[in-house]
């Protein structure tokens, strides 16, 4: 669960001195949106990003004699003029929760992994968030289902379900209870990996748990 396992390690980075017009470059030829800026000792100094770089363009609305000598000017524009410097960073012992929480409370894409010089060694993305979650908890593997199980409050409920897990010899990758809210009861989600998943649900039930099955009416 640690970030360190699931993000990108020695990520391209660039100077601050450099240039709005090799930032742009280097964009261009690569598959990646954010740009960590680094000083010469590889302490991160702010992140650049497309979106930056297109923000600082002129507006297309501008009379072509004036836009040739803006664009100029702009594309020598040195990165630290307009890279952002309030950055939302991780330490590579960070959990993935952490990188969730940052993802959806700030509306960012990107985060760079420092160490405890503040040096950049990773970078994390969105997409390496969908990864390392699809891998822990076996989604899109064969035979892989999910199992809903009514919470009745049974304070023993999780070590039963594995009991039952381990005496069926079923492999499952994620056990998670969850309280009740406005829409939902108190559940227990279990991934499981089986081609016989009509057995679980019955070994489930047989222990005495309700399967839940959504809009399902009794």
């Amino acid at each position: 669960m640690f970030i360190h396992y699931h993000m990108t390690p020695t990520p391209t980075t660039m100077h601050p001195n450099q240039t709005v017009a090799e930032a742009i470059e280097l964009l261009a030829r690569s598959s990646f949106r954010h740009l960590p800026l680094v000083d010469d000792e590889g302490v991160l100094a702010g992140v650049i990003s497309d979106r930056d770089l297109r923000s600082a363009q002129p507006s297309s609305i501008a009379r072509s004699s004036q836009r040739e000598a803006v664009e100029n000017k702009i594309m020598q524009t040195k990165l630290s003029e307009i890279m952002s410097t309030s950055c939302r960073t991780l330490s590579p012992m960070a959990a993935l929760d952490d990188a969730l929480f940052l993802f959806e409370a700030h509306a960012i894409g990107s985060l760079p992994v420092l160490d405890e010089e503040r040096r950049v060694i990773g970078i994390f993305t969105i997409g390496d968030l969908l990864k390392a979650y699809k891998n822990l908890f076996g989604v899109g593997e064969r035979g892989a289902a999910l199992i809903s199980i009514v919470d009745d409050g049974d304070p023993d409920i999780i070590s039963k379900l594995i009991h039952v897990m381990e005496e069926k010899k079923v492999h499952f990758t994620r056990l998670l209870r969850k309280a009740a809210t406005r829409r939902t009861k108190a559940m227990i989600y279990l991934r499981v990996t089986t081609y016989n998943i009509r057995a679980v649900q019955k070994a489930i039930e047989a222990a005495g748990y309700e399967i839940h099955v959504p809009y399902a009416t009794r």
